[in-house]
């Protein structure tokens, strides 16, 4: 295969070339949905991330025959491509900064920036499949090439979605009550309500969660107030939210118990069903940059740190 490809016979780079376009707009394909957060919107979103994706998969497989052929001024243009996704993550950014400040609740900056480094991260992989199809078929054969590209669909796969809240803590259903003017979800204090209307729906319609972190880790995570809003904005993006705009008194809030770590949520859906705020609250995105790990520190080993 390789002789062939150095004697001039071009049809094996072609069908590398094809093979790598075609994995990597499927990989792009099988990452791409529009879910609950109807974000890419349907269709004008989908076509330009489509589009992009077969930008990025025909850069990715033809990088393999410019690097044989010695023509290394070929790799500029992924350096080109990574500036463009750049800006795509730039305004993806600007986009959802704009939509967020019409929602009743909003996504707020964390989530916003993890949905824009999302999609920044899978042109990347969709370069990766193509690379690694385009690789395999050009150096070794189609049938190789084949191989390479699902391997790759299965990479695809596992980087495509991280961890979840219940990775991190135990979600547990917890009764809602007014105390006078107080408001407190369990024993955690959420709020004062002074109306005695907003007071007498609260005690008909709210629901209570109390998320208990396994260790250190999660009480340190779910004390990031972008991940508390990203808990509130899929809730109330699920079973609804019992409000309109003006009204403070109706917002769903997230509260930490300072004691233990935990952390409360407050909300009063449209959808009554607390097993189901459980189930949601229970699948609902880590987000990358509100991670927190204090017990990877040194000091929290047992090791002494090291200078320089």
């Amino acid at each position: 295969m390789w002789k062939s490809f150095m004697s001039g016979q071009p049809h094996h780079v072609l069908y590398g070339i094809l093979l790598g376009l075609a994995f990597g707009t499927i990989s792009r394909l099988f990452m791409l949905r529009t879910d609950y957060r109807q974000y890419p919107t349907y269709p004008h979103g989908r076509i330009i991330h489509i589009s992009l994706g077969v930008i990025a998969a025909a850069l990715g497989a033809v990088a393999v025959p410019a690097l044989y052929k010695k023509d290394y001024t070929a790799i500029t243009f992924l350096t080109l491509a990574a500036q463009q996704f750049r800006d795509v993550r730039k305004m993806e950014r600007e986009t959802l900064s704009k939509i967020d400040s019409q929602e009743l609740v909003p996504r707020g900056a964390t989530y916003i920036e993890g949905i824009a480094m999302v999609f920044e991260g899978r042109n990347y992989l969709v370069i990766l499949s193509a690379l690694l199809t385009s690789l395999a078929s050009i150096s070794l054969g189609v049938l190789y090439g084949v191989a390479a590209g699902l391997l790759s669909l299965l990479i695809v796969r596992k980087l495509r979605a991280g961890k979840t809240i219940s990775h991190i803590a135990r979600v547990d259903t917890a009764a809602v009550r007014i105390d006078g003017p107080d408001l407190f979800v369990d024993d955690v204090y959420i709020m004062n309500v002074g109306l005695s209307s907003n007071q007498d729906l609260i005690a008909k319609r709210g629901i209570g969660l109390v998320l208990t972190p396994y260790n250190a880790n999660g009480k340190a995570t779910l004390s990031n107030l972008g991940q508390r809003q990203a808990l509130l904005y899929d809730l109330s993006t699920i079973l609804g939210v019992f409000r309109d705009d003006g009204e403070p008194a109706l917002v769903p809030m997230a509260k930490l118990d300072m004691k233990d770590g935990r952390l409360a949520i407050f909300l009063i859906p449209q959808e009554q069903d607390a097993e189901k705020a459980k189930a949601v609250a229970q699948r609902v995105p880590i987000l990358e940059s509100a991670v927190r790990m204090p017990t990877e520190a040194s000091v929290n080993q047992g090791e002494e740190g090291q200078n320089g």
